[in-house]
């Protein structure tokens, strides 16, 4: 042991306990010396065969990782304890320093001792012409007896270990005592060393894993290539009710009846997300061959309870929804009758396994988000986050930090430690940008850059962050005529126009009110605190003829104004006659169908118009009362101005 890893030991790096039983006195005083010269920390003590035992006995139960002896002494101790134990090696030369002197000698030697001390030395007669009897002393308590019949056969002079050497000193014959050289001392203190360590290692890799094991929220179950069960985790127990200690080295199928590992045995084939009934609890089961050099020696599966998964995924799209990163809606909300939606919703629902980019285009009120969280819910990416934003609603410079993000001191106002973008935020989901006919030039050609190369720079940054996003878009405006125009980047507009999906408005389909009225109406009934059951067919009839240049939006503000009007059961003439005023004069005028149809234009000009007046000017509520966005408003009200 070199005094490097001395030092480590020194400072409790390894804690290694490491001890020398030494089983004569000559052998202590060695193994002392060594100690000093290695500088090594190594606990020695006198101790002889069974007295070695009982030192070695103590020693394990103090936590000693390796214990070092010789002899006979080493070979009682190794089977006495379960602690790693080092021999300190006798080779030929450590026998042969005891024939010193005894060459011619023609009486017969005795060398007795634990077969692995005089292991060789008939060999070392035959090379020096003696006559040698080798004596195996097999257990101590037998030792003096075998000497005493070597005695009685004329043997005069023995040469052993520790229990041949004193027996045959009891029995007034010569003795010799093999002894070990420093070497072989130092070579078994290092020895020790580097077993301990190993030891100390593996130890460590065990813990860790069986830690690991012990708290994934998987239960995880190996078995060998005989189906036997070798690991068994706490989850486990918990799971198929059973504890580890009586589990381990049974047969798989007695802890689980309809395992399946065998199968995974057979054919090297993994399992993935198979679905079990244990008891009655349903689990998802992943199971996977363990091969070695080609060889299948074993298989692991791990369970959940389908509870727990669920409890674990409605956890996660809470937190997102807190963040409000999560798509409430999918395509069984979307309320429909006619065989226009019908036809969108199938497209729709095709594209949402997809990957791609889309581009919903609609006008304003159609359902262009929902369609947007429909497909996000149906795809690939439902338990990523859903990130919408409105590229109207932000000026560009806001709008850049927003996307993209920002790092700390990229501009004054900038958060401590900089701003994660949309995009950013998006990672693993989908990033949903609505009005993007509204983005400006400039910003145009950076998100041009980002579904290009899938990765953004935070603003005030000098590195890309790759992100895994699909991109949906949404517009209302004619992105072709903006194009031609020089409004909208033509590159942009078809790499965001790989899919794309057209909602009619709901002048176009007329028959989805049936169906769209009646869940308003018991929406905005409740919520005006009335027991209102529906509509009358005069009333439907009326709502019918209107071309809502608002779609949905500004049916939902009908149906709220009219529960708030209606004082009966059912909604009537008299709750939409409001609307039949602010649009088209009087209402025999309306019910005549005789007016004069004014062009969309003007008539959407005069209903925003009505209805900024209505509020006192509150653009706000103006704008929720027609079903649109404020954003959207005051860019109608700006164009009503110009158009002037």
């Amino acid at each position: 042991m070199d005094k490097r890893s001395n030092a480590k030991n020194a400072k409790g790096v390894f804690a290694m306990k490491i001890g020398l039983i030494a089983p004569y006195r000559d052998l202590l005083d060695m193994a002392l010396n060594v100690k000093k010269e290695l500088g090594v920390d190594v606990e020695v003590e006198l101790g002889d065969l069974s007295e070695g035992v009982k030192v070695a006995k103590e020693w394990e139960n103090k936590g000693f990782d390796v214990i070092i002896s010789r002899g006979g002494t080493y070979q009682l101790i190794k089977e006495a304890v379960s602690v790693p134990v080092v021999e300190i090696k006798v080779n030929a030369y450590d026998i042969l320093r005891q024939f010193r002197g005894l060459l011619g000698y023609r009486e017969i030697i005795g060398v007795a001792g634990y077969k692995n001390v005089i292991y060789g030395c008939e060999v070392i007669g035959e090379v020096l012409n003696l006559n040698i009897a080798k004596i195996v002393i097999e257990k101590e308590e037998i030792g003096p007896k075998q000497i005493a019949k070597a005695k009685e056969k004329g043997i005069k002079i023995i040469i052993g270990d520790t229990i041949g050497a004193r027996s045959a000193k009891e029995l007034g014959l010569e003795s010799r005592l093999i002894t070990s050289g420093k070497e072989a001392i130092a070579a078994a203190v290092n020895e020790a060393f580097r077993l301990a360590e190993a030891i100390k290692a593996e130890k460590e890799r065990t813990e860790k894993i069986k830690t690991i094991v012990d708290f994934v929220h998987d239960g995880i179950v190996a078995v060998d290539k005989e189906g036997r069960i070798s690991i068994y985790n706490r989850m486990a127990e918990e799971i198929f009710k059973q504890p580890s200690n009586k589990v381990l080295g049974k047969k798989v199928e007695k802890v689980i009846p309809n395992t399946e590992l065998y199968e995974v045995l057979k054919t090297g084939k993994p399992q993935i997300g198979q679905l079990q009934k244990v008891s009655d609890t349903m689990i998802v089961t992943n199971r996977v061959p363990v091969i070695v050099n080609d060889e299948i020696v074993g298989a692991v599966a791990t369970f959940q309870e389908v509870a727990t998964l669920q409890k674990v995924e409605h956890s996660i799209r809470r937190k997102l929804s807190d963040r409000g990163l999560v798509a409430e809606y999918s395509f069984d909300d979307i309320l429909y009758k006619s065989k226009k939606m019908d036809d969108v919703i199938k497209q729709a629902r095709k594209y949402a396994i997809l990957d791609s980019t889309v581009l919903i285009v609609g006008e304003t009120g159609t359902g262009k988000e929902l369609f947007a969280q429909s497909i996000h819910n149906s795809s690939l990416r439902k338990n990523g986050p859903f990130v919408a934003v409105n590229c109207a609603a932000l000026p560009e410079n806001l709008l850049e930090s927003e996307l993209f993000g920002y790092v700390e001191g990229a501009f004054t106002g900038a958060v401590k430690g900089g701003k994660a973008g949309l995009f950013e935020l998006a990672h693993g989901g989908t990033i949903f940008l609505d009005e993007i006919g509204e983005m400006p030039i400039g910003l145009q050609a950076k998100l041009l850059r980002v579904i290009q190369e899938r990765k953004v720079r935070r603003i005030g940054d000098d590195k890309l962050i790759p992100v895994d996003v699909r991109i949906i878009c949404a517009t209302n405006r004619n992105l072709i005529d903006m194009v031609r125009e020089g409004r909208f980047r033509e590159d942009l507009f078809y790499r965001i126009n790989v899919l794309n999906i057209n909602i009619p408005p709901l002048r176009e389909r007329k028959e989805d009110l049936e169906v769209i009225v009646p869940y308003m109406i018991k929406k905005h009934s409740a919520r005006c605190r009335k027991n209102i059951k529906g509509i009358t067919s005069r009333a439907m009839d009326i709502l019918k003829t209107f071309d809502y240049p608002g779609n949905v939006r500004e049916l939902e503000s009908i149906i709220e104004r009219a529960c708030a009007l209606c004082e009966g059961t059912l909604i009537d003439v008299s709750d939409v006659r409001f609307y039949c005023e602010s649009n088209v004069g009087e209402d025999k005028t309306f019910e005549s169908n005789n007016y004069d149809i004014k062009p969309l234009k003007i008539v959407e000009k005069e209903y925003i118009k009505k209805a900024v007046e209505l509020t006192g000017g509150n653009i706000s509520e103006a704008a929720r009362r027609l079903g649109i966005n404020r954003t959207t408003l005051w860019r109608k009200l700006k164009k009503a101005m110009n158009e002037k």
